[in-house]
């Protein structure tokens, strides 16, 4: 990625002039099957311009309750869009809503009310559902029943080439009927910075200008799209082996006395494990490994630990002896 970033071929993107910015959009939107794309700086970005195009100031939008765009995106959607979350928990658990759940929550437009419905989220792989993945079965159930309701569907896909490694579905197959996909360069495909969103070229064509208004447009910005050439055409079995490695990761921390995890629920490259058997926080245990040189996340009762292509398996056993060390 280094070598390439160096010897990029750059332009003025803000004019459309930076032909490894425009071969990144082209090639994203080839692989999603889509009309365009949009090279953008971060998956919020992403998220938060496709909430914008979708709607108009005073709808609704329906989400599940632990998605990214509604919990860790500062309420942007509130102050850029000047719409309301809809928010609905999954009965399941694995953070993925079905269509009876999710029409529950739709609101139809013309009431005196009630807010109408103006778009729909959804979230593959869903992070804090712990790396859970959504079929293209699924997905487009839920696509199909809510364009019969003319209401859109934008999915935040910033681990979308993670779910699809696990389920051996295509990105295009499984983001195939939605309206607008965002997807991270910067996750486990391993890029240093960026994300692209993609749809119609009507879609994109509005995009383009909510990101030269939200300050996303760049000048020689080839500089790190020609990472983000590089993910995507690096070989897919990378991602397989860190959710080879997150299942390893996952069979370690069952065996320590005071966590709770079930390694068969671990299909990608996130592992959340319940730790209020052991009688300490998640912050003074994230503190405790920290200082052994392992990093995670800590919220409530649980911990976040996420593989990708710096990990290794002895990695993977050092951080499970870290943590045993610790709570012993």
């Amino acid at each position: 990625m280094r070598a390439a970033m160096v010897a990029a071929d750059v332009g003025d993107d803000v004019y459309g002039e930076d032909p490894t910015v425009n071969r990144l959009q082209e090639l994203s939107a080839e692989i999603f099957e889509k009309e365009a794309a949009l090279f953008v700086a971060s998956g919020t970005m992403g998220n938060q311009i496709a909430v914008k195009v979708h709607t108009r100031p005073g709808q609704e939008v329906v989400i599940e309750e632990r998605t990214h765009v509604f919990n860790y995106e500062l309420a942007m959607s509130a102050v850029l869009a000047g719409i309301l979350f809809r928010t609905v928990a999954s009965e399941n658990g694995t953070g993925h809503l079905t269509w009876p759940e999710i029409e529950k929550a739709v609101r139809a437009p013309g009431s005196d009310h009630s807010a109408e419905t103006g778009l729909i989220c959804l979230e593959n792989s869903h992070n804090l559902g712990g790396g859970t993945v959504m079929t293209a079965e699924h997905c487009g159930d839920i696509c199909g029943k809510a364009h019969r309701l003319d209401i859109p569907v934008h999915l935040d896909g910033a681990r979308i080439f993670n779910a699809s490694a696990a389920t051996g579905s295509t990105v295009a197959e499984l983001t195939r009927d939605c309206d607008s996909v965002q997807f991270c360069l910067s996750k486990g495909l391993g890029a240093p910075v960026g994300s692209v969103l993609v749809g119609s070229r009507e879609f994109i064509t509005e995009a383009h200008l909510w990101r030269k208004r939200m300050g996303g447009g760049m000048r020689q910005a080839g500089i790190i799209a020609a990472a983000g050439i590089v993910a995507l055409t690096d070989p897919a079995d990378r991602l397989i082996a860190d959710h080879r490695n997150a299942r390893r990761l996952a069979e370690g921390l069952a065996g320590i006395k005071g966590i709770a995890v079930d390694p068969e629920q671990v299909v990608t490259n996130i592992v959340i494990f319940d730790i209020s058997g052991t009688g300490k926080g998640s912050d003074e245990i994230c503190y405790g490994l920290k200082a052994e040189g392992v990093l995670a996340s800590g919220f409530g009762s649980s911990i976040r630990m996420v593989t990708h292509r710096d990990v290794s398996e002895s990695d993977i056993d050092t951080a499970v002896g870290a943590l045993h060390r610790f709570l012993s």
